[in-house]
């Protein structure tokens, strides 16, 4: 082979090693943190659950009232007629299994104060002051549990614009300056942390904490937060939104353009475009959609926490349960492209869907949204490759390098063929097996001076 000149820097390998985790503030070792998080980071799916008195009249979870679209005292009317009549927990938690979720996420309390359970530690709650009379996180923490590979969270709302001591209830009215007045921001403090101890008495293996924007780290205590929830289940994960003390960031209705810095994160999304349960809304996006989403996260190094909102009754919608079923088939045939894989290679190298890698790094999974005319094309890939498969069936796939002359030092165009057969009718799936952990060519070209 002839010597090459090259004009600028041309082969340069991408390293694809983990982002480092983000600091921890709870003086936490680094590999105590990994430890804990390793079943978040290989879940890859969870569905939330938004479900409370909003659901009767279906209008926006407690920024209804928050922001005066309705007075408070109409939108706490909605007790009246929160029946959960014909709410199965089983029934939930078995769709929820179907559809492929490693977690669940039901929001326990929201900002309006009315709790899921039976809390002693204060007033409001479904059992004592709505019309369904009955506590309803038992029910499904107890299927939950049942469950395998099935991890139980818990939302929970740090700010209450119903209690009479939370400084403020709506956004043009407060009740006091937490500052001029400790002793009453003392009193609800001590409400939070009742009733976080009463929830933690279920030992939810995470957190989903909202509502810290209004007031600081110091004035939640969160430190003390973090350190109640760990004195019953000391690998407890906790989401960002408690003030700096968090194990994972929470973007929220759609997933980052570049990709996030911190080592782990989870995408909050809604099927249509309300949390809880809105009549009104039909605005669904279609399961291709919203796989495309949960594979956009994926390639990037992040989860889907995919949302549902059931009816005050307790019944979850069809749509949303049609979803659920689709991704069960999808993620059913996809497990080994999904379950613990790592975030993927940089989307020019495979302009024609989104990628992750195994733990080794050495399979590099495609995920193609768009039936394919012919074959697709990987870029930039340094490592040979050994052999190419449909995830799912097993198909063995034939590939071709093309631009690769003797004389050139960089890797060519792989140009793999993906029979119209083997393709999924929601997004086809296909394995690389490369001779090592992958490595990418990151170069801006060659200028050829003999040849």
């Amino acid at each position: 082979m002839k010597k090459i000149l090259l004009s600028v820097l041309l082969l340069a390998t991408l390293s694809l090693q983990p982002i480092s985790a983000q600091t921890r503030v709870t003086g936490e070792t680094e590999e105590a943190y990994q430890d804990r998080m390793q079943w978040f980071g290989d879940a890859k799916f969870g569905v939330f659950i938004h479900w409370g008195i909003y659901s009767v009249r279906g209008v926006s979870e407690s920024w209804s009232f928050f922001n005066n679209y309705l007075p408070y005292e109409e939108y706490m009317q909605q007790l009246d007629g929160f029946t959960a009549e014909k709410y199965n927990a089983k029934e939930w938690v078995d769709l929820i299994e179907q559809s492929g979720a490693q977690y669940t996420v039901l929001t326990t309390k929201h900002h309006d104060g009315v709790a899921l359970w039976d809390t002693k530690a204060g007033s409001l709650s479904t059992i004592k002051s709505s019309a369904a009379k009955k506590d309803l996180l038992a029910p499904f923490v107890k299927e939950v549990k049942k469950r395998k590979h099935l991890k139980l969270g818990f939302y929970y709302s740090l700010l209450d614009w119903s209690h009479p001591d939370y400084p403020n209830a709506t956004r043009t009215s407060t009740r006091y300056d937490i500052k001029q007045d400790p002793a009453r921001w003392a009193n609800f403090c001590k409400f939070n942390f009742a009733q976080l101890e009463e929830l933690n008495a279920y030992k939810p293996a995470l957190y989903w904490f909202d509502g810290d924007w209004e007031q600081s780290a110091e004035d939640w205590n969160s430190k003390g937060i973090i350190s109640l929830l760990r004195s019953k289940n000391p690998k407890v994960i906790v989401n960002s939104r408690i003030q700096g003390y968090g194990d994972y960031d929470t973007p929220e209705q759609g997933v980052p353009v570049v990709r996030p810095t911190a080592k782990y994160w989870e995408l909050c999304y809604t099927m249509n475009d309300s949390w809880g349960y809105q009549h009104e809304d039909h605005n669904y996006k279609t399961p291709h959609m919203l796989l495309r989403t949960l594979c956009d996260c994926m390639s990037n190094g992040g989860n889907l926490l995919l949302d549902i909102g059931p009816r005050a009754d307790g019944t979850i919608p069809e749509e949303q349960v049609n979803i659920l079923k689709e991704f069960g088939r999808w993620t059913s045939k996809h497990k080994e492209a999904i379950y613990g894989t790592r975030a993927g290679i940089p989307a020019e190298h495979f302009p024609d869907g989104y990628t992750t890698l195994n733990k080794a790094g050495d399979i590099l999974y495609l995920y193609i949204p768009n039936k394919v005319r012919g074959n697709v094309a990987l870029r930039g890939i340094v490592n040979n490759v050994n052999r190419v498969w449909v995830v799912g069936n097993g198909t063995m796939l034939n590939y071709k390098v093309y631009d690769k002359p003797y004389w050139s030092s960089l890797p060519g165009l792989i140009y793999i063929d993906v029979p119209e057969s083997v393709q999924d009718e929601q997004i086809t799936v296909i394995a690389v097996l490369l001779d090592g952990p992958a490595k990418l060519y990151r170069g801006a070209g060659q200028v050829i001076t003999s040849n």
